[in-house]
């Protein structure tokens, strides 16, 4: 699953000059990237970013860490390459991703956050914490992270599975939605299983949580039993779901990164639950 890397110490206000920092430099989901060995670059001084586009990500490995985001793709040193953060899956050391993740959403925030939105003036760093402060209103301004559910559906030895008509990768999964202003992670679950299959679950039971930087989503996912009710899909959210059971030929299933793929492992028909 992607997580924070072990030994990683997280950081709010820059550091002094240090050797060598790993600067993760980011334009639309793309990460700027060097040679075959997927490396950050060595030294971002050629793109011309200005200092108030790097902010502080933390320590790892003893190195200091920290985000940047560029206006184009245009400026890149000759065998650097942007390559989307999705594309890395499988193809980059799991804790290197985590620390692109996390340093994806902070580079995200900082180019959304450079005028206020409640007066539209400039916004400058607010010392001491991770937050924008507008200089006329002084309204303040925190990374964004957008809470979502994810429900696994188990009725005796069948899970439920669908596919989503937003999702990139079109695969059998569980189920998941945004949760909405004023609502409980719980009730979240009930509201989009109802919506999305039209059935009743009950005794939901926590299963594990992950950081999702695409963009700035955190998921909690949860295990759950079926009471009721047949499927009957919102075409506009879901393409196909369908029970799955321990003679079903199993589907190809989200990358191991994901929180999905540990969700889905874990409660396979066949196998001991969770």
């Amino acid at each position: 699953m992607l997580k924070t890397p072990t030994a990683f110490t997280p950081l709010i206000d820059p550091l002094p000059a240090m050797e060598a920092p790993l600067t993760f430099v980011f334009h639309r989901g793309h990460v700027l990237l060097r040679g075959a060995e997927l490396a950050v670059p060595d030294d971002v001084t050629a793109l011309g970013l200005p200092p108030e586009r790097l902010h502080p990500v933390g320590l790892w490995q003893g190195r200091y860490c920290q985000a940047a985001w560029a206006d184009d793709m245009a400026l890149v040193p000759g065998d650097h390459a942007w390559h989307p953060l999705r594309s890395l899956f499988g193809t980059v050391d799991d804790e290197f991703l985590g620390l692109a993740g996390r340093a994806s959403q902070i580079a995200d925030w900082a180019r959304t956050h450079r005028f206020c939105g409640a007066c539209a003036s400039p916004m400058e760093r607010a010392a001491g914490e991770r937050a924008y402060r507008c200089t006329a209103c002084g309204h303040l301004a925190y990374p964004q992270i957008c809470p979502a559910m994810m429900v696994l559906i188990r009725d005796g030895d069948k899970v439920l599975l669908a596919k989503h008509t937003r999702s990139p990768t079109r695969m059998f999964t569980a189920l998941a939605g945004f949760v909405e202003a004023g609502e409980s992670i719980e009730e979240a679950v009930h509201r989009e299983v109802f919506e999305e299959v039209g059935v009743r679950v009950r005794d939901l039971r926590y299963f594990s949580s992950q950081s999702w930087p695409f963009p700035n989503s955190l998921m909690i996912a949860y295990t759950a039993e079926y009471v009721d009710g047949e499927i009957r899909v919102d075409p506009t959210e879901i393409e196909e779901a369908r029970w799955f059971g321990p003679d079903d030929e199993w589907p190809e299933t989200p990358h191991k990164v994901s929180i999905a793929s540990a969700l889905l492992a874990a409660n396979r028909p066949g196998r001991a639950s969770r």
